[in-house]
């Protein structure tokens, strides 16, 4: 990864200690995962669903359990990823999401769904926010860049707004992050 794509990463100290959080970042290449994981560095190993297709690659899928991936079968709607992703923060992992739900390519497109700051409420966890740029460069440094971690609190019954409130704050916070590397 290093040597593909080599990174420099602004706000490492802003990673939290021992403990179940969020990572969530932008989306917009299948590499994503990696980069924000290679980030974060080893000590902090980040779960991420990936779809149940790329599970059925043999080898693809053999390398994506061995890093800690889970399948989501996203035709099913996706009830027992957010299971297993309940089932890990409870364990005290740390669990990787993409809140656009699929790559987007252009900052202005980016339209955040709701599962990241409703599990983050619920589960009364952190979500660390995390940027990657957009335009990944082979062989040269990639900038990415570590926020503060901040606490989602939706009251139990929040309206529709309210959650989309805090889904757009999140893609709010992604986009400053972006702004730093300008």
């Amino acid at each position: 990864m290093n040597l593909i794509y080599p990174r420099h990463t602004i706000g490492r100290q802003n990673i939290p200690g021992p403990g179940a959080y969020l990572v969530c970042s932008n989306h917009s290449s299948a590499i994503d995962p990696f980069m924000v994981a290679y980030s974060m560095g080893s000590r902090h190993q980040i779960r991420y669903m990936a779809k149940v297709e790329l599970f059925k690659i043999p080898i693809v899928g053999r390398i994506l359990r061995a890093i800690g991936m889970f399948p989501v079968d996203r035709a099913g709607g996706g009830a027992m990823a957010i299971k297993e992703t309940m089932r890990l923060l409870k364990a005290g992992e740390k669990v990787g999401m993409f809140p656009e739900g699929t790559r987007v390519t252009s900052e202005e497109a980016s339209e955040a769904k709701t599962g990241a700051v409703r599990l983050a409420s619920r589960m009364g966890i952190p979500i660390l926010p995390v940027y990657v740029p957009r335009q990944k460069k082979m062989f040269r440094r990639n900038r990415m860049v570590i926020g503060v971690p901040y606490m989602v609190e939706l009251v139990k019954k929040a309206s529709p707004e309210e959650v989309e409130r805090a889904a757009e704050e999140l893609m709010e916070k992604l986009r400053q992050l972006g702004g730093v590397l300008s």
